[in-house]
């Protein structure tokens, strides 16, 4: 079985990398540092799976459809899909500079678009295949001081839901997972308690338990919070 994903050097992405690998996924990724990239290959050595590395830009579309050809050119086939890269900026959108929306519209809503559009096909033609898109509890109740954060995170819950309808009908599955508070390097420095968060892998558990549901069953959205927060 291969899996697709980006983002995958930190947090939720490492951590749903992690568990696919030790579950007998090979893996393709991508992340912006080149050092990060290496030293996560050398990290998943343990697992004996193929771990193909690409460095790229998620953000930039010529960088992120260079990893698509890289990473479809190394696999025969895709199984499996996980849309992480995203962006978390703060600000009231009256007083946000304009590049505020525009950088996370890159990054939360067009990457998994065009990776959706790209291995959607493949997965269309295989007539197999499962997309997960990584959301947020955002993308149904906007998150203050975070407008322009929760306008692209509503997006894509959107591209989901679109793309699970178009996907369907070739017997390819599209998932929502929608994390509340999870602690990852975004946090970092704070006082809140570890036990607060969501943990990273939480969501990696998450995504394998649906990967092992039956052919005919497709979980729409998942919503994960912390029991306190």
């Amino acid at each position: 079985m291969n899996a697709i994903i980006t983002g995958a050097t930190k947090g939720m992405g490492k951590a749903i990398a992690i568990k696919l690998a030790e579950n007998g996924y090979n893996l393709a990724v991508c992340a912006r540092n080149r050092e990060e990239l290496a030293e996560f290959a050398e990290a998943m050595a343990y697992t004996g799976r193929d771990i193909f590395t690409f460095q790229a830009d998620c953000s930039i579309k010529e960088e992120l459809y260079a990893f698509c050809e890289a990473a479809s050119a190394h696999m025969p086939t895709v199984d499996v899909l996980v849309n992480n890269a995203g962006m978390f900026l703060v600000g009231a959108m009256l007083d946000e500079a304009d590049e505020q929306l525009e950088k996370q519209v890159s990054l939360n809503v067009m990457a998994a678009y065009y990776t959706s559009k790209y291995f959607g096909k493949r997965m269309r033609e295989q007539a197999s295949g499962h997309i997960f898109n990584i959301c947020s509890v955002a993308s149904k109740q906007i998150v203050e001081n975070a407008g322009s954060y929760s306008v692209t995170k509503g997006a894509l819950l959107s591209l989901n839901h679109v793309f699970r309808d178009e996907l369907s009908k070739y017997n390819v599955k599209v998932t929502a997972v929608l994390p509340g508070s999870t602690l990852t390097a975004s946090w970092e420095g704070t006082d809140i308690p570890f036990e607060r968060f969501v943990q990273a892998e939480d969501i990696a558990e998450t995504i394998l338990y649906a990967l092992k549901m039956s052919s005919g069953a497709n979980v729409d959205e998942i919503t994960i919070r912390p029991v306190q927060f």
